[in-house]
């Protein structure tokens, strides 16, 4: 069949009444007519000139999204639900959060005395496979709490997931599938990434299946403060994501994974353009220590810092604002040791540039712990150069269910673990000026303390009565009162309230 140009104009009208005509009588005459139409148009209306797309031009990311949608998979989790006095799971509020409710109803247990069998929440999450062996990053919100974890490949292939171990500071976690030669992502280097960047976020978001959105790097270097908040330096993209891309990839048009999704900034709950990623060298520096440890050790430096402000800066004679200024020392710890003090200001680590808190915080632990480091510090308006032997941060391993508190296996142990309260955290818990004492940064169900009450966010002010600052304060605290209960001092929600936590049995 030879194809012909369209009427346009005036001719197009004629050509249509003729249509409306012709279509009365039958369909050879529909079709003589329209053809006659047509080509009395071709004679009264010059064809339009003919264009061409420009060779090799780069409006499809479709090769791109060959290679990585297979690598991206769909993660379904349950897990019991845990039921509060009124009824509703407290579980329910975590997953709606992250996954939204496909049913837009919470699940409630039946009224009544009689209740034949604990509710099951499930979920919904992305994961992106890394190794050809079956290795699986996803969030550690995605998994957290699960019974069960199924994966589902874009092939169609359901395996079953095993959990290789989870961080809860950085919210990544590992996870293994049984498999041979599967489809994986490169890492790439998100150091490498700049603003403005193209990037596709692919994942499956609100269920519907696996999904493609586009946008670019919108900044980087970005802490929200909305998750756990310990180890944030998010890439920030205009890519959509939505409930169900938490885990999903953030690739360049390379191919390459820089990123995983993790969160969205929104009032609605829903894109409104603001969303952030792991970026995939912090990633990948869990993953390898979660594969090979279980769990992923950081250091701190055992210093509580401010920024630097522009008044700051001309009262310590500074040229330019940047940097932070250090306002108290933990006595014996690796800053303490290497001779840093009190209004010191700290520009540089190993040589990178210090920008603002997270900067600093995130280099410190990402630093093997008992290396030796370079910290670049201004004193009485002098720059010099200090070797800092770091130490382990004792809250490094609150995603996995360590007893950060005490030694492992130590009948004392709480099963909390616990971090220094510095000016930063305090601020975020809005405590007064001054306060001191351990965040609780993770409870082990199992624990005494999470049978105690105790909760994440709890401060620890004192043990029996006496003031604890510090994580080894506590630990000692705790384990000269081992044969009877523990008083506890906490801080929650601005209220102060005791504690009491029995022993072990």
């Amino acid at each position: 069949m030879t194809s012909l140009p369209l009427p346009t104009g005036r001719a197009r009208r004629a050509g249509l009444a003729v249509f409306a005509a012709a279509a009365l009588v039958g369909g050879a005459t529909w079709y003589g007519a329209s053809l006659h139409a047509q080509a009395a148009a071709s004679k009264a209306v010059p064809a339009p000139a003919i264009t061409h797309a420009i060779p090799g031009g780069g409006d499809s990311y479709a090769s791109v999204v060959r290679v990585v949608a297979p690598a991206v998979v769909t993660i379904r989790v349950e897990s019991k639900a845990k039921v509060s006095p009124t009824g509703m799971g407290q579980g329910d509020d975590l997953f709606r959060r992250f996954f939204g409710d496909p049913d837009g109803r919470g699940q409630r247990m039946p009224e009544g005395p009689a209740m034949p069998r604990a509710p099951r929440q499930r979920g919904l999450g992305s994961g992106v496979v890394i190794s050809g062996d079956g290795y699986i990053l996803t969030n550690n919100h995605v998994i957290d709490g699960a019974d069960s974890i199924i994966v589902e490949f874009a092939d169609g292939r359901t395996l079953t997931a095993t959990l290789v171990g989870t961080d809860k500071p950085s919210d990544v976690a590992l996870l293994k599938v049984q498999g041979d030669a599967l489809p994986a992502l490169t890492l790439g280097n998100s150091d490498a990434v700049q603003v403005g960047d193209v990037v596709l976020a692919v994942g499956n978001p609100l269920g519907v299946g696996q999904t493609v959105t586009m946008g670019i790097i919108s900044a980087k270097g970005r802490a929200t403060g909305t998750g756990d908040g310990s180890y944030e330096d998010f890439l920030q993209t205009d890519a959509p994501i939505n409930h169900g891309n938490s885990g999903g990839a953030l690739v360049n048009t390379k191919g390459e994974l820089v990123g995983i999704n993790s969160q969205i900034l929104s009032n609605t709950g829903e894109n409104i353009g603001i969303g952030f990623a792991i970026p995939a060298n912090m990633a990948r520096n869990v993953a390898d220590q979660l594969r090979k440890d279980g769990k992923v050790r950081r250091s701190q430096l055992g210093v509580t810092i401010q920024p630097v402000t522009s008044d700051m800066a001309a009262s310590l004679g500074l040229k330019d604002v940047g940097g932070v200024i250090i306002s108290s020392i933990e006595p014996g710890s690796a800053a303490d040791r290497a001779g840093l003090e009190q209004g010191d200001v700290i520009q540089a680590f190993n040589g990178q540039p210090v920008k603002d808190l997270n900067s600093l915080r995130n280099r410190v632990a990402d630093s093997a712990p008992g290396s030796n480091t370079t910290v670049t510090i201004v004193r009485d308006g002098a720059a010099r150069d200090l070797t800092v032997t770091l130490r382990e941060a004792a809250a490094a391993n609150a995603g996995n269910g360590e007893n950060d508190s005490t030694a492992p296996g130590d009948t004392t142990s709480l099963g909390v673990s616990v971090t220094p309260l510095t000016a930063e955290l305090a601020d975020r818990l809005n405590l007064p000026k001054g306060a001191t004492g351990v965040v609780v940064q993770d409870v082990n169900p199992d624990g005494r303390a999470a049978g105690a009450g105790l909760q994440r966010g709890d401060v620890i002010q004192q043990v029996n009565r006496q003031p604890v600052k510090t994580v080894d304060e506590l630990r000692a605290a705790v384990r000269s009162n081992s044969d009877k209960p523990v008083l506890l001092l906490i801080s929650r929600e601005g209220r102060s309230l005791f504690v009491t936590v029995r022993p072990n049995a």
